[in-house]
């Protein structure tokens, strides 16, 4: 389980990227020049909680992975009180919750978005076989944004900001998630970085959060460049995986882990 993450000195200032060297190895006597990775990773995976960690349960049956890449990350909020435990045990905990209402309520195979961050800053893996999936630059299939499930990663941000903001502990940590995403799968963040709202009537991620995105895509950018990613033009997106922008309701249930459509009649999710 990794040690409980520092917060960062500021809400816009994430050090933790690192770039991979090449070597010399020693074959039977002599030496060769091991190969150079033809695109370096320079953004770290962040300290994160794998499922293990918060003693997940099994999926009810196999989570699907598509070789093409996600083009969206689509950014939510739990809908959930906004706790002032900032714990590792209290994340944890969370994310069993997600999970337990996610199958047992929704009926759902599995935690429906692929990762999750508390308010105290703590990055979990959600769906079964979601970090593997960044890893190689596939894309694990959730069920959290309806008719978009095939071309999107969620990240659930713990809490309802609706009229408040996140705490700095959880904004340093998304940055810094939204940075490690883009660079996995190649991403702008200006087109990749939506909320929920933007493909599905909701009010998910809340007005608060859902304002803040601009700044969230402007401070991901500023991670990649200072890393020295090379980050894709603008507008590589396919018109038909573009967010639709509907209108938020003014009627949408208020109850915990409720944050608008998930699933729909265009998804292979389950």
């Amino acid at each position: 389980m990794p040690d409980s993450p520092t917060p960062g000195p500021d809400r816009r200032t994430l050090l933790r990227g690192a770039a991979l060297t090449s070597g010399a190895v020693a074959i039977g006597g002599a030496f060769t020049v091991a190969p150079v990775q033809a695109s370096p990773v320079r953004i770290a995976e962040p300290s994160l909680y794998t499922r293990a960690d918060w003693d997940a349960r099994s999926p009810s049956s196999p989570v699907q992975i598509l070789a093409e890449p996600p083009t969206q990350i689509v950014v939510h909020h739990t809908a959930t009180p906004n706790s002032d435990d900032l714990s590792e045990g209290h994340a944890l905990a969370l994310s069993r919750s997600i999970q337990n209402f996610h199958m047992d309520d929704n009926g759902w195979i599995d935690t429906g978005q692929q990762l999750t961050i508390s308010r105290g800053g703590h990055i979990m893996e959600g769906r079964d076989r979601a970090l593997p999936a960044i890893r190689e630059g596939t894309q694990c299939v959730g069920t959290h944004v309806a008719n978009h499930n095939n071309t999107t990663i969620g990240i659930e941000n713990e809490g309802t900001y609706t009229d408040v903001e996140p705490t700095s502990e959880l904004i340093d940590a998304l940055v810094e998630t939204l940075a490690w995403l883009c660079e996995a799968y190649g991403l702008n963040p200006q087109d990749a970085i939506v909320g929920h709202r933007d493909f599905n009537a909701t009010e998910c991620p809340g007005e608060v959060l859902y304002g803040m995105l601009p700044d969230l895509r402007s401070a991901t950018t500023s991670v990649l460049e200072a890393k020295g990613v090379s980050i894709p033009p603008r507008g590589g997106t396919d018109p038909a995986d573009a967010p639709s922008y509907p209108a938020v309701p003014d009627d949408e249930p208020e109850r915990t882990f409720y944050h608008g459509p998930a699933r729909g009649a265009d998804d292979i999710s389950r």
